[in-house]
């Protein structure tokens, strides 16, 4: 477990370009995407697990808690070589929770099966569904713990997690279990969410509104209750839940005390208003939404996560149309959707090569949608997703000299260095 005590005071030295991407704690949109708030020969002070302050190496080092404490406290120093510093990233988007890859999903999609056709043959979803059904909560929980830490030695410093290979009472309280008990062993912060509505398990197939009620009657009310989950997701798309089978769910969660957020418009475009009328944290892959839904979000807070890695893997042609959405005025976000099926990286700095390469983000855009507006999809903007002082001193250090460069080097892990809550890893 990691340790409780007093974090150590840290200043972070001789940083040749520090990433800050501060500013309002709200989404950022429009032009608002390319403020990273840059600064070049500065320094980060921290202590107690908060930044103290950031800036100028200059004023860091004339700053009067400095003077004060530096030997009193014994301030460890960290060369940080002219390299880049960011803000520890935010996974708003994973799927931890199995036990082991898809591998025959993966060769039938090679063969030319798409996700429908896998499923409709006893893969994909449902098969992680019997492996996890099968595997005790201290393994999921090491598996759990692999994932995060895999995260971490790519710059994530947050991470969303969800259930959802469960699908029965038991199943996802035992996953949801496995994420609090590989969280209480990470030094990074996890927000669990409850996506008992992944699919339709097979024992309810035909009978997809009794699994809906025990969903919104039994399982929700049980992670509610014992408080293993702060969102409740579903998958709201052909073959899984139904729009209005999706509203239910998440009114349900709403009527529990949990925030609600939803995978939609991946495959096949659904109306959003009524999801909307949820105020949903975030709406996630939405790859085909409509127009209409469009210019709805643009006057809403929610956030839009886009998650590419699903799009690489699936051998897509086409990507989520980041620019689209951009233009228009809508908040967007950037996750791995870490799963055993679709997208198992764990690399944040990945998908944001492929949101500039493939979408067409700006590296600015792209930085952004993964720190604080990631932040913002999970409620922790006032936490997470920036450098400032009275922040959490979640800092990554990646090994260059030009902020751009996190999306160049793709399938390269260029972080050298992850410090969450003012401690080293």
């Amino acid at each position: 477990m990691a340790p409780k005590a007093t974090s150590p005071y840290l200043l972070l030295a001789n940083i040749g370009q520090l990433v800050t991407v501060r500013g309002d704690n709200a989404p950022r949109r429009n032009r608002a995407l390319r403020e990273i708030g840059l600064i070049e020969g500065a320094a980060v002070l921290s202590g107690g697990g908060k930044i103290i302050a950031a800036g100028r190496q200059r004023e860091i080092l004339e700053h009067p808690w400095l003077k004060k404490n530096k030997r009193k406290l014994k301030v460890e120093e960290i060369d940080c070589q002219r390299r880049v510093v960011f803000p520890g990233l935010v996974d708003c988007h994973t799927h931890p929770v199995f036990p082991g890859p898809r591998l025959v999903d993966f060769e039938k999609r090679i063969a030319g099966a798409n996700y429908e056709e896998i499923a409709r043959a006893g893969g994909g979803i449902r098969s992680s569904v019997a492996q996890v059904r099968a595997t005790s909560r201290p393994e999921l929980s090491e598996r759990v713990l692999k994932a995060l830490e895999a995260m971490a030695e790519h710059g994530t410093t947050t991470v969303e997690a969800k259930s959802g290979y469960g699908l029965t009472l038991e199943d996802e309280i035992k996953s949801l279990e496995a994420i609090r008990e590989a969280a209480q062993r990470w030094r990074g912060t996890v927000v669990p969410t409850l996506l008992a509505a992944h699919v339709v398990p097979k024992e309810y197939l035909g009978r997809e509104d009794s699994y809906v009620g025990l969903v919104c009657e039994e399982i929700i009310p049980e992670a509610a209750r014992r408080k293993l989950a702060e969102y409740v997701d579903v998958f709201c798309e052909r073959d899984a839940f139904t729009a209005q089978q999706s509203q239910r769910i998440l009114a349900a969660a709403r009527r529990h005390g949990l925030g609600v957020r939803a995978h939609v418009c991946q495959f096949t475009p659904s109306n959003l208003r009524g999801l909307l009328s949820l105020r949903p944290a975030s709406l996630d892959h939405m790859d085909c939404v409509a127009d209409d839904d469009v210019s709805a979000l643009a006057q809403g807070q929610t956030v839009v996560a886009l998650l590419p890695g699903a799009n690489y893997f699936l051998g897509h042609h086409s990507y989520p149309h980041a620019r689209r959405l951009i233009d228009s005025g809508v908040a967007i976000a950037l996750a791995t959707d870490y799963n055993p099926g679709t997208s198992p990286t764990p690399s944040l700095p990945f998908i944001l090569s492929l949101a500039c390469t493939q979408m067409k983000m700006s590296p600015e855009e792209a930085i952004v949608a993964a720190t604080i507006n990631a932040a913002c999809a999970l409620g922790r903007q006032d936490r997470k997703g920036s450098i400032e002082a009275g922040k959490d001193a979640d800092l990554a250090i990646f090994d260059f000299g030009d902020h751009r460069e996190i999306a160049y080097w793709f399938a390269w892990n260029r972080c050298v260095q992850m410090i969450a809550s003012g401690l080293k890893t």
